[in-house]
């Protein structure tokens, strides 16, 4: 049996031996840089905005790459604006509220890049005042205002109601007088001197048959045993 012959190999220099090519070296990413004015550094910023029109009302968004020149006169427009028409309806006062919130971390995010270091070939935006120096910051601070006096005031409201609604009546004792400052389905009776002209019933005790014709019935809670009702006899 013969052997049999080799296989065919390229000449060298034929263009099956040349090398694969080198994967890409992987170098630093490409700084952003402004979409209005090509400046850079620059980030990626959303900026919300809010109008509130009685019945109904309307979200604004103003999403996009900026540097730090840009991206304050677009917070700033865009926070001014929502400061004057997003106060118009129910809802809106607390969609406002919370707008203004977040607007704030992207403020923040914008006055940590550092002034731009190489610009484009556009003009930047005029950022103009700071909010709370145009006429639009100096009348959201009524609103503001209202809405962070109710935020304090209803928990501390909340307290006062709860510690007053908690306390028990004052039990009423038999040969003393009171008055009622409630109505007889929701009685608020209070104990008082005989001769004062705020007594308005004697407390005496129900007899066999009850209390007598013309008396009135305390309820329980007035009672020491809190078992049975204390007659309320008309002063006179």
């Amino acid at each position: 049996m013969s052997t049999p012959p080799p296989p065919h190999q390229p000449p060298v220099g034929h263009p099956a031996y040349a090398s694969a090519p080198y994967p890409p070296q992987a170098g630093p990413a490409p700084a952003l840089t402004c979409q209005v004015c090509g400046a850079a550094p620059a980030a990626p910023v959303t900026v919300r905005g809010h109008q509130g029109m009685i019945v109904i009302m309307r979200n604004l968004r103003r999403q996009g790459v900026f540097c730090r020149i840009c991206g304050l006169a677009v917070f700033r427009e865009m926070q001014a604006n929502t400061m004057l028409l997003g106060w118009w309806s129910p809802l809106s006062v607390l969609i406002t509220a919370a707008v203004l919130l977040m607007n704030l971390g992207a403020r923040s995010a914008l006055l940590s890049l550092p002034q731009p270091t190489a610009w484009g070939g556009r003009p930047p935006l005029d950022p103009g005042k700071p909010v709370m120096k145009r006429p639009a910051g100096m009348i959201a601070l009524v609103p503001l205002s209202l809405l962070g006096l109710l935020v304090v005031a209803a928990p501390v409201l909340m307290v006062v109601g709860a510690v007053s609604g908690d306390s028990d009546p004052q039990p009423l004792t038999v040969g003393s007088c009171a008055r009622n400052d409630g109505s007889w389905s929701d009685q608020d009776l209070k104990t008082v001197p005989c001769g004062s002209t705020d007594a308005q019933f004697e407390v005496t005790n129900p007899g066999p048959t009850g209390c007598e014709e013309g008396d009135l019935l305390a309820s329980l809670e007035y009672s020491e045993a809190g078992t049975t009702s204390l007659c309320l006899r008309p002063l006179k």
